[in-house]
């Protein structure tokens, strides 16, 4: 909102007469409680005879193209001046703005006495844009009578040395739309007194009759809560406002029109209040605030005829729509220069309807800019008594003996505060009472219970105020945000990450040095995935939770699997171009069990019981967090060391013992079926349960041919996802542990039933190999006659390293004759 600096302090200057402050002072004491300031701009500099003129003679000059005139305008001085100028705006009589020659106007435009249209022009007569001061250049100035006599110097009589200040209104604070709200916010920054200028009682309808003085009805459809109305009837359409409104409007970006209009403008930036003149010779009957009805029309004053629709909230006559509500006006009811009688409005509506209408119709004005932020309901009859004794002031009239009030009543809600707990929220002890006096200072009503506490009533035009935590920013913002100090908690000694913290990291960090690459997937399940993977009906991952307002409506299940969403992560990398496609997640996932039940509406303004918080955490699912890896395309690049190897089952393997040794666990596999898997290509993963049991911790394998198919993934894709809570915390992670000697490698080609599992006979083969075997890795499988019938050949590679020696290769012979021994006895394997 841009207004005069003169304004601002005039109004503080109520409260305390000696105030005074420069623009940067202004400037700060807003900043101090929360508001940007936009621009501070000085009225232009002028310089040179500027004075005020009356225009004694108008000479018509017809004989050329355009219209021009010669004119006699009395300047204080012993014989009136000649000017030529080619506005019509002004008549015989008007006092209006003379630049004298030698007079240097704003964009350094000096003036000098010329010949022109066969006159010597002796100055020139101003409009506002001229003076720097508005961008109308339709019409010269023309000034109420008695504003000043003429030769008066015009800087002095018209107050040309003010300063504009645009101060940003965010929407939360329409009631500093008005000069009312932004000088109340810099009393309290000042701390000065502040002076309510709408503080006045309502008027009453003089003799205390409830006297209508123009039949109006509020249909409950509309949402409007008041509207009240006057006539003031007599009124002199040809009446000029005073500069001192013009000014303030001008300042403000808005052109004065005429006495009635610019009143009503005038009103609105004094006080917050949007007010509107009828002409009263075109309003038929009873006014009435109501829904449009489908199909009906109105001109408005923009003159564009506008369809309306259902959902706006029209004024309506008997005849129909005479303006858009908190929007703006029809054009057949508009005050004209030939208007008498005149009904002014004030009124309330609701922020969302003259929101949406407004938008809807691409309709902006500064009635709408304050409706859609909220209007002070308490202050409609003052600014409608406050508007009609200015308009009888500047335009004469008699009004009505009554006016209408019409007004929905709402009670004021009450918000409970505890008077320490600003002091707690920013760390600071304020001094006693402050609380009290912040909020009074909003204009708060405050009283204090028996408990201590604080009952505080918010002004009517602090709509934003409804918690305490609300009254609690506002005293903070008064006393000054920047006083609070910026002091970051400190850690307790001896604390750092806990130990799942750290598998975690350990986890996140294994899996990045293998290849992978974290992506973090949407945590919400894609509609119908189970369906097509063809989980069944019982299946623990069917007990998702549902969100009532979700981000998509196709996704509205919290995910009780890390896959589905990885395999999306996947499928778009592929379709970016990327061939060979290695990701991993961490996180958790959301399994419902018989405990998750809905939870009724706890109060937020409290702290919520034992029982209330142990019933919410209950009610909450099964959280466990979950590793995840798809891997698909090329494990082993090719190149010109070698064709390089597409990912395989045993890569899936490999990624969950990654996962396991990351954690301190040593992980298995086990053959398994598991959707969405392949029946043959799938492991169960298993640790050990540190009480000589297991336990199964998830699954690893290449994914169902079906599954990649309906995925659009390539061939042959592996997947694992494994469930970290379930593995045994290890009190220190594995580090790597280098040796300085070297190793040995040998071979070793055993024999075993067709039907025992190659991960059983690698488990034999290191436990029997004792601590000297380093690494192990089955590189072929052979099933043929030479082996005989129902059996297969496994060849593992073997390396060997010692800590503290260099091995010979008896010690890794016998090592490995070691190893062979202890699986004959355990799965039956044979030397090949």
């Amino acid at each position: 909102m841009r207004v005069p600096q003169s304004w601002l302090t005039e109004s503080l200057q109520r409260g305390a007469a000696d105030f005074a402050a420069s623009t940067a002072e202004i400037d700060a004491g807003f900043v101090r409680v929360g508001f940007e300031i936009e621009d501070v701009e000085d009225f232009p500099t002028i310089t040179g005879p500027l004075v005020i003129g009356r225009v004694a003679q108008i000479t018509e000059l017809t004989e050329f193209k355009k219209p021009i005139r010669f004119c006699q305008v009395d300047v204080g001085e012993d014989a009136p001046r000649g000017i030529v100028c080619g506005a019509r705006n002004f008549a015989e009589g008007d006092l209006i703005v003379a630049a004298l020659p030698g007079s240097v106007l704003p964009g350094d435009f000096a003036i000098a006495a010329r010949k022109t249209y066969g006159h010597t022009s002796d100055g020139m007569i101003c409009s506002v844009s001229e003076l720097g001061i508005g961008t109308d250049h339709s019409g010269i100035l023309v000034l109420a009578p008695g504003t000043a006599e003429p030769g008066t110097d015009a800087l002095t009589a018209l107050g040309l040395d003010d300063t504009a200040i645009d101060v940003n209104i965010t929407p939360d604070r329409g009631y500093a739309f008005s000069v009312r709200g932004l000088a109340r916010e810099l009393a309290a920054s000042f701390d000065l007194p502040y002076v309510d200028p709408a503080g006045a009682e309502a008027p009453s309808d003089g003799d205390g009759s409830s006297v209508d003085a123009w039949p109006v009805r509020i249909d409950p459809a509309s949402s409007a809560t008041r509207y009240c109305a006057q006539v003031i009837r007599g009124v002199d359409p040809t009446a000029v406002s005073p500069w001192w409104i013009q000014k303030r409007l001008l300042v403000a970006g808005v052109r004065p029109i005429s006495a009635a209009v610019d009143v009503t403008n005038y009103v609105m930036l004094e006080l917050g209040q949007p007010l509107h003149a009828f002409d009263a010779a075109h309003v038929a009957g009873t006014i009435v605030v109501r829904r449009a009805s489908a199909g009906e029309t109105l001109t408005t004053l923009d003159g564009v005829e506008r369809t309306l629709d259902p959902d706006d909230v029209v004024i309506a006559d008997d005849r129909g729509p005479i303006a858009l509500a908190g929007v703006m006006g029809g054009a057949e009811s508009e005050i004209s220069t030939d208007t008498v009688d005149v009904i002014l409005e004030a009124a309330n509506f609701d922020p969302v309807s003259a929101f949406r209408t407004g938008r809807r119709h691409r309709l902006s004005s500064e009635a709408g800019k304050r409706f859609e932020r909220t209007v002070d309901p308490q202050i409609t009859a003052i600014a409608l008594a406050r508007a009609t004794a200015l308009i009888v002031e500047i335009a004469g009239g008699r009004p009505d003996p009554g006016h209408t009030d019409v007004a929905i009543e709402t009670p004021p809600a009450t918000v409970t505060i505890a008077p320490d707990l600003p002091d707690r929220v920013a760390g600071i002890t304020y001094a006693p009472g402050t609380t009290v006096r912040r909020l009074e200072q909003v204009g708060c009503v405050v009283s204090e219970s028996a408990d201590g506490t604080l009952q505080v009533v918010p002004p009517s035009w602090r709509s934003d105020l409804r918690q305490s935590a609300d009254l609690v920013e506002e005293v903070l913002r008064l006393e000054g945000l920047e006083n609070i100090p910026a002091v970051p908690p400190s850690a307790p000694a001896g604390t750092g990450l806990t130990r799942e913290q750290i598998r975690r990291r350990s986890v996140g960090r294994a899996l990045a040095m293998s290849g992978f690459v974290e992506v973090l997937p949407f945590p919400f399940m894609p509609a119908g995935v189970l369906d097509l993977w063809g989980v069944d009906a019982d299946d623990p991952r069917r007990a998702t939770v549902r969100v009532l307002n979700p981000l998509e409506s196709a996704r509205s299940e919290l995910n009780t699997t890390l896959l589905p969403g990885l395999v999306e992560m996947a499928v778009r990398n592929l379709a970016r171009g990327q061939r060979d496609v290695a990701l991993y997640t961490i996180g958790q996932v959301m399994i419902a069990d018989e405990n998750v039940h809905p939870v009724a509406t706890v109060d937020v303004t409290r702290r919520p019981t034992s029982d209330e918080i142990a019933e919410l955490m209950g009610s909450l699912p099964r959280q466990p967090l979950r590793a995840a890896v798809v891997l698909t395309g090329a494990r082993e690049p090719a190149g010109p060391w070698g064709p390089g190897r597409p990912v395989e089952a045993s890569d899936a393997f490999d990624a969950a013992r990654v996962i396991g040794r990351a954690s301190g666990v040593e992980l298995s596999m086990v053959a398994a079926e598991h959707v969405p898997w392949h029946p043959g290509r799938c492991a169960r993963v298993v640790a050990d349960d540190g009480a000589g049991g297991s336990i199964d911790v998830g699954w690893a394998g290449e994914l169902h041919p079906a599954v990649i198919d309906r995925a659009g993934l390539p061939p042959r894709t592996c997947a694992v996802e494994l469930e970290l809570d379930l593995l045994p915390l290890s009190s220190a992670l594995p580090a790597p542990q280098l040796s300085l000697f070297p190793a040995v490698l040998q071979d070793v080609a055993v024999v075993v039933d067709a039907g025992v599992a190659a991960a059983d006979v690698e488990r034999a083969l290191v436990a029997g190999a004792g601590a000297l075997l380093e690494d192990i890795r089955l590189y072929d499988v052979f099933m043929g006659s030479q082996v005989g019938e129902g059996s297969k050949s496994l060849t593992f590679a073997l390396r060997f390293r010692a800590a503290d020696r260099t091995l010979t290769e008896d010690d890794a012979s016998g090592a490995r004759d070691a190893a062979v021994a202890h699986a004959g006895e355990v799965v039956g394997a044979r030397l090949r």
